[in-house]
């Protein structure tokens, strides 16, 4: 990898539920960042969450592995595809044939930085974004109710983040018999600092807020990530809130 990565992982039940539904996890040998964020108000969505990341953390260093070994072909987009359609159906399966499981389902986001590519697969409403330059910029879209109806032009933005139904994914980890995933690529640079979240964080502090935080913490991973945090509980921390947040900085000659 032409880039050496500084990260930090944080997650936090929030100042409101008793429970943590999210999960998050990294291999940086293997480029590889996850945040899932399981549904509230489903059954053993802590279960869900728990399940997927560390599922993904590892079948994908293995998939990649295989790859550098010259044992299989490597086709990134195809692999996340594959691991998260497989994962789907195994939540799905757990949650058919136990009643303790009924109805777990989670989101999902995934960061693997590749080369000087950065590949981003998600199903649900938790976030990729990427700041670069003093700008923040969101890699994802919401597969929710809200963003169907804010893309159909029949909310703005702020109505969209008070609407009562506005929880509501359209696609989740578990949540039917079949996923699409969403999987994207983008070229990385030198200074890029990525971010997943829960929507615990975005629904209770803006992007403006998010971008001029972490322009504030000047690339220090870790301070990013305990504000960020922080941010969202002193905003009302109405859900568990979750933040993976990663620094790409130039290899060293």
């Amino acid at each position: 990898m032409p880039f050496t990565l500084d990260f930090a992982l944080k997650t936090d039940a929030g100042q409101v539920r008793p429970l943590n539904e999210d999960a998050v996890g990294a291999d940086p040998d293997a480029g590889l960042f996850i945040l899932a964020d399981g549904l509230g108000g489903y059954n053993a969505g802590e279960i869900a969450s728990t399940m997927a990341v560390a599922a993904l953390l590892a079948d994908l260093p293995s998939a990649l592995e295989a790859a550098r070994q010259g044992s299989a072909p490597f086709d990134p987009a195809a692999i996340l595809r594959e691991r998260l359609v497989a994962m789907n159906s195994t939540i799905f399966r757990a949650a058919l044939n136990s009643s303790a499981f009924e109805g777990m389902a989670t989101t999902i986001v995934i960061a693997w930085l590749l080369g000087d590519r950065l590949w981003i697969a998600h199903a649900g409403d938790s976030r990729a974004y990427r700041m670069r330059g003093g700008q923040l910029e969101q890699l994802t879209r919401d597969h929710s109710f809200s963003q169907e109806l804010l893309d159909a032009g029949m909310v703005t933005e702020e109505e969209a983040r008070l609407l009562p139904a506005k929880n509501l994914v359209t696609r989740a980890l578990g949540a039917s018999a079949e996923i699409e995933p969403e999987v994207h690529d983008y070229p990385l640079e030198a200074g890029d600092v990525l971010l997943l979240c829960s929507d615990g964080l975005t629904e209770m502090i803006g992007a403006a807020e998010i971008g001029g935080l972490l322009a504030a913490t000047d690339g220090n991973v870790h301070e990013g990530a305990r504000r960020l945090v922080e941010l969202a509980n002193e905003a009302g921390g109405r859900d568990n809130v979750s933040v993976v947040v990663v620094g790409v900085r130039a290899a060293a000659a």
